[in-house]
């Protein structure tokens, strides 16, 4: 029996990094074969291939740059000097995918994107793919991308636009963004990019399982099969591995090959010969046929997850010796030499150089500026410009517009007696679309119907399925497709039907639309208006999903503007208001409506009329951050409350007047994130008591930040109460009413602080 070769001591002791380093020199320094004569630069690199020699030498050279930057990130992260080390090494033929796609193409990338990103580089002149990543490695201020927040595959000029998405959750924007460059045409609205462009999404095999990644798949197959234009190329780089979790052999392209609405092509991404007239087919299929494609491309991963994944704890030394043999460079290695274009010389002086390239920028990053203060780190989180959004909310140039929407002078919403906030909220809807021809309402029975609560009515037969239209039972893709139309500089106003669905799509916005503007250093922005229905108080109708009263996952969100107004004239100017901050400082905000107010008419007693309001002028907006205060001047009890609870601390006010004697002044907050801190401060301060009254619950409740506000105020002393709801979810029937708080509740607290 013949002895087996003993395994190298190097490829037992030492970093995988090294090993696959070392492993190409010696494949060109061992390269035994025979060249053949160079081809020319238009000529096949080998033969039977379309990649001509010029398309492979510039591959190539992208395929070294990005191994060289994780070569360099390995080696100076244990010195401080770079701070992320998930490398691209294995994955590098996906630079095919960007030679054969255009820099106009919106680029939504996995973060294995290293050599596609090179490759991009060149599609305009005078940029560095070297100097700007490793800008972005070592976290500087000077950092292109991101400004050194973040160590993301960006580019303003590039169109790729930013993200820290790793697990699935940035596909369902790059479809929304697919769907909106075909809805620009039957808008007529233009696009800042070309009208046949595709956009471009990547992701690894264990990421193609995320319910996040799942939906968007289905939604372009729904989509596909309604024979609605969605050119999304939807790119599985397949390492048949997700940190340690293998993928089964095979799975990607049983689950995949045979989906209906989804376009299934293969590439072999280890192989830039042979892989390149497969990219170059799925791309001009989903270019021309504008259909959902779905590209699965074979790669490899060496080199581990991370800088901080040691393989050898938990795969064999022969398991990694094997997978490390499949690496892509040394097939480029190999075609490079054998097609004449290089000799061993010159191509390991080539490796050679381009890592000095990469050091050397990498050692420029780091003696450039990193961020070092706090208003520097936050400044693009949540611009605000006060008198431009001021200006755009009030701006009323669109009067022809209105008379040709409403009918003529004497229907137009402000020549009408008063009415309620569901009409109100309608009216202002209809003169957003009048102002702005770029605006888009869609969600969840909005269109013919107008909505569960009517509250869209007419909408749609204004303005047509083009600007109205209905979408999947799917939030997580609503909040997608939004982003898709705000990145493509339309206005989108989605509906999310109550504030419970909202909870399983909450991502969409947490991590993705309000951190744009974070990671891109404000290059990048996804305007747009949320509408949510909830809170509590439905009476005949409801149960935990139809009355959540739960707002804590909102207020947690950094940058995002959260508006909740209690009657019909409030409503309609925060609406201009948010419709100004998304159009001016690209803001992302939510506007949400209490169910239970919607046709609310009557305040103290059934017929008053009390809650019903005018229609204001179209000059008015109420600024952000600006409350409403019921009994200016009265002192003696001040109740700070939002929502339902406005005419509910009305009512119980007016009781206490009777009972005690009291004036009782109620503030309405309107805006619930941000508070207004120092509105809430200064109207504690001439309080003599106070009540803070919120409808959510016990915990993580608005009412929280209004207390902080108080007490960080210096008026946390006075006498001070909370009437909230309780800590659980929402039962059926009137059972309701006995976990939220009431009038009866607003009293009694007053009782106790007396």
């Amino acid at each position: 029996m013949s002895a087996v070769a003993p395994i190298p001591a190097r490829h037992k002791n030492v970093n995988r990094a090294e090993v696959c380093d070392q492993n190409f020199v010696e494949f060109v320094q061992n390269w035994s074969g025979t060249p053949r004569r160079a081809p020319r630069a238009d000529e096949a690199v080998l033969p039977g291939s379309l990649c001509t020699a010029h398309d492979f030498i510039e591959l190539f050279e992208s395929q070294l740059i990005s191994r060289h930057l994780d070569l360099m990130a390995r080696v100076l992260r244990v010195q401080n000097k770079v701070f992320y080390t998930i490398g691209s090494s294995g994955h590098e033929g996906n630079a095919m995918v960007a030679r054969l796609t255009r820099h106009t193409d919106p680029a939504f990338l996995h973060y294995r994107s290293g050599a596609l990103m090179a490759e991009r580089f060149r599609k305009l002149p005078g940029m560095d793919p070297i100097m700007d990543s490793a800008l972005s490695f070592a976290a500087s201020k000077d950092d292109p991308a991101s400004g050194g927040r973040h160590k993301v595959w960006g580019s303003k000029p590039l169109w790729v636009l930013p993200q820290t998405s790793t697990i699935a959750s940035h596909l369902p924007k790059a479809l929304g963004t697919a769907v909106a460059i075909e809805q620009a045409r039957r808008i007529g609205h233009a696009l800042p990019i070309p009208d046949d462009s595709i956009a471009i999404c990547s992701f690894g095999d264990a990421s193609s399982n995320h319910a996040t990644a799942q939906t968007a798949f289905n939604t372009a197959q729904w989509t596909a099969y309604q024979k609605l234009p969605a050119p999304v190329l939807f790119v599985c780089e397949d390492n048949g591995i997700g940190i340690s979790v293998k993928t089964p052999g095979g799975w990607i392209g049983n689950a995949f090959r045979h989906r209906d609405g989804l376009d299934y092509f293969h590439a072999d991404g280890l192989d830039l010969a042979e892989g390149y007239e497969q990219v170059a087919r799925a791309v001009y299929h989903c270019r021309t046929t504008r259909r959902p494609t779905f590209l699965h491309l074979r790669t490899t991963r060496i080199m581990g997850h991370a800088g901080t994944d040691f393989e050898i704890e938990w795969r064999s030394v022969e398991e990694l010796m094997a997978v490390e043999a499949t690496d892509p460079l040394l097939r480029s290695a190999a075609i490079a030499l054998e097609s004449g274009l290089y000799t061993k010389e010159s191509l390991l002086a080539t490796y050679e150089d381009i890592r000095k390239k990469c050091f050397a920028a990498a050692d420029e990053a780091d003696r450039r500026p990193k961020l070092d203060r706090l208003d520097d780190v936050i400044a693009p989180l949540a611009p605000y410009t006060k008198d431009k959004v001021d200006a755009e909310a009030k701006r009323a140039d669109y009067a022809d517009k209105r008379l040709a929407v409403f009918g003529n002078a004497d229907k137009l919403p402000e020549k009408l007696a008063p009415r309620h906030l569901a009409i109100q909220i309608n009216n202002a809807l209809h003169d957003l679309f009048c102002k702005y021809p770029e605006t888009l309402l869609f969600g969840e029975d909005v269109a013919q119907k107008g909505g569960v609560y009517t509250v869209t009515k007419g909408l749609h037969k204004a303005f047509k399925n083009a600007r109205v239209f209905n979408t999947l039972l799917d939030e997580t893709m609503i909040l997608g497709l939004a982003q898709g139309y705000a990145n493509m500089g339309m206005l989108p106003i989605p509906e999310i039907q109550y504030l419970a669905y909202f909870h399983n799509a909450c991502d969409q916005i947490r991590g993705e639309a309000a951190s744009l503007q974070f990671f891109s250093n404000d290059q990048y922005r996804n305007p747009m208006v949320v509408r949510i229905a909830g809170l509590g108080y439905q009476r005949g109708f409801g149960g935990h999903f139809h009355n959540d009263n739960s707002i804590a996952a909102l207020r947690d969100i950094p940058g995002l503007v959260v508006g909740c107004a209690s009657r019909g004239d409030d409503a309609a100017t925060m609406l201009r208001t948010l419709a100004a901050l998304a159009k001016v400082d690209g803001r992302v905000s939510v506007f949400l409506e209490p169910i239970a107010l919607y046709m609310t008419k009557d305040l103290y007693e059934p017929g008053d009329g009390q809650w019903l309001t005018s229609y204001p002028p179209l000059d008015q907006a109420m600024p952000l951050g600006e409350g409403r205060i019921y009994g200016e001047g009265a002192n003696d009890l001040v109740i700070f409350t939002y929502g339902n609870g406005v005419p509910m601390s009305l009512r119980a006010a007016r009781e206490i007047e009777k009972t005690r004697g009291w004036k009782v002044r109620t503030v309405d907050l309107r805006w619930l994130v941000p508070l207004n801190d120092a509105f809430i401060g200064a109207q504690a301060k001439t309080a003599k008591r106070i009540l803070v009254v919120d409808e959510g619950r016990h915990s993580a409740g608005v009412g929280e930040g209004v207390i902080t506000a108080i007490v960080e105020a210096g008026q946390g002393a006075k006498p001070l109460r909370r009437v909230v709801g309780t800590d659980t979810y929402t039962p059926l029937a009137g059972a309701a009413f006995l976990v939220l708080p009431g009038d009866a509740d607003i009293v009694a607290a007053a009782s106790e602080i007396a």
